[in-house]
This record gives C-alpha cells, sequence and structure tokens, in this order.
C-alpha cells in the first residue's frame, strides 16, 4: 500500500508517539492532520513535523463529539478525503483499583476507549463512501496483560482491542482495515502526564529502557503497510504476552514480586 496521496489523521499528535506517527506518514508522502486538545501544542508539533504544505493542526478533545465533527469538517474541507485515521489520544491513571478516585478512572475512560470509538463511528461512513480506509488504534501491551497499580488504564486497553478486533470483522466487507498497535515500555512523558492517586507503585524491570516512539512509528507504518490484524512492538514482548495466556499464575507471581 502506498502513502502518496492519502490523508491521515493522528489524534494525541502534539507529542510522542503521535507526533512520531505523523512526521513517519508524512515522509512517506502523505498529507497529515495533527489533533491535540492543545491547539497551541499541535501547531508546535505540526512545525517540528515539517512538510507544512501537506500538514494541518487543529484542536480536539476527542471526549467531545461535536469536536470530532469540527475536525472531520476541517480536514475533508482542506484535503477533501480521509483515508487514514490513528486513534492515539490517551493518558494513564497510576493507583490502585482500590484507591483510585473513580472520577477520573471515568475521566480516562472517556479519552482512552469512548473518545477513540466515537472517532471510529464518525469516520466509518466516510470511508464507506470513499470505498475503503484504515482505522489504526495505538493500545499496548497492557491491553493484553492487566498490569497491577495501573488496572483501570489496562481496562481502556483491553476494552479498545477488543472494539477493535470485532470492528475489523464488522467492516471487511466496506474496505475498511482495522490495526491494533501494542506497544510495550515507550520512552515518552506518558509516566509524567498520568493521573497520580495515592499507591504509586510500577511494575517494570529495571533492566528495561523502552523503545522509542519512532519505533513504534516504525512498526505502525509497517502494519499498515501488510494490512495486519495487530503488531506488538517490540517483538520480544511476545514472550510475556503468550506466556500469560498459557501460565498467568507464572506471570502474576513475577509481577507481584517486582511491584515496587
Amino acid at each position: 500500500m502506498e502513502l502518496t496521496g492519502k490523508v491521515v489523521v493522528v489524534t494525541g499528535a502534539s507529542m510522542g508517539i503521535g507526533e512520531a506517527i505523523a512526521r513517519l506518514f508524512v515522509r512517506q508522502g502523505a498529507s497529515v492532520v495533527l489533533l491535540s486538545r492543545d491547539s497551541s501544542r499541535a501547531e508546535a508539533a505540526r512545525s517540528r513535523v515539517g512538510f507544512l504544505e501537506r500538514t494541518a493542526a487543529f484542536s480536539c478533545d476527542i471526549r467531545y463529539s461535536e469536536e470530532i465533527d469540527r475536525v472531520l469538517g476541517l480536514t475533508l474541507h482542506h484535503f477533501q478525503r480521509i483515508d487514514v485515521w490513528i486513534n492515539n489520544a490517551g493518558h494513564g491513571l497510576l493507583d490502585s483499583m482500590s484507591q483510585m478516585d473513580i472520577a477520573a478512572c471515568h475521566k480516562m475512560f472517556e479519552t482512552n476507549f469512548f473518545g477513540a470509538v466515537t472517532a471510529m463511528q464518525k469516520v466509518i461512513p466516510i470511508m464507506g463512501q470513499q470505498g475503503g480506509g484504515t482505522i489504526i488504534n495505538i493500545s499496548s501491551v497492557a491491553g493484553h496483560i492487566p498490569l497491577p497499580f495501573h488496572a483501570a488504564y489496562s481496562a481502556t486497553k483491553f476494552a479498545l482491542n477488543a472494539i477493535g478486533k470485532a470492528a475489523r470483522v464488522e467492516l471487511k466487507k466496506d474496505g475498511i482495515h482495522v490495526l491494533t498497535v501494542c506497544p510495550g515500555y515507550v520512552r515518552t512523558a506518558f509516566g509524567e502526564n498520568a493521573i497520580r492517586g495515592h499507591e504509586l507503585k510500577k511494575v517494570r524491570p529495571n533492566s528495561v529502557r523502552g523503545i522509542s516512539p519512532e519505533r513504534v512509528a516504525r512498526a505502525t507504518l509497517r502494519g499498515y503497510m501488510n494490512r495486519k490484524r495487530e503488531i506488538i512492538v517490540p517483538w520480544t514482548m511476545h514472550v510475556p504476552v503468550k506466556l500469560y495466556q498459557l501460565f498467568p499464575g507464572l506471570v502474576e507471581w513475577a509481577m507481584g514480586g517486582m511491584a515496587k
């Protein structure tokens, strides 16, 4: 699949994985729309990405349906079509299940899950009228392995994995492909931007540095080009995912020992 002439929309594109995806896709010839809740941050990312003649930046809080409608209209006005929609916007909640603030949990679901689902529902008719398109959901390995003290965040990603994979089957007849991307640990400001609760413990080996956002972007591009169902990056994360499927007790024991 070629990207030249394609129109790609990326939510949460002002930094990290979203910005890296926008930069890579535009370098491959696509026109890219960068979305962020803060319009100034979206414009700053657009400047860093470059190719200003083939990019646009708009503010959009995907928790609100009317904001998604607005950026859809602006994108169609500027570029006439939408070939790829990438749901990347999201944040974390660091706390135990018993202590976490339920309002903060609701807020995270509104962004990580319901915002992505609303965007999918709104872009599907557009892609259907065009004869096809691709929806890419940036999820997480935490959508395969529930992480202690990140339980609610994992729940948003489990839900996103499920709805994306089911939608893939439903939408195939319409020429709309759905790809789920599940990164492991990534070196971004995710932890700094997460809502921090009462029990701040992490489940992560000290030896794991994490991969770069650019590596996630490259994996996303490969998954798009090859019409993959799911991409887990780095490839080494296939091991714990499979271990959890086969020996959940062993993985839970190991995570319990790492929690600190």
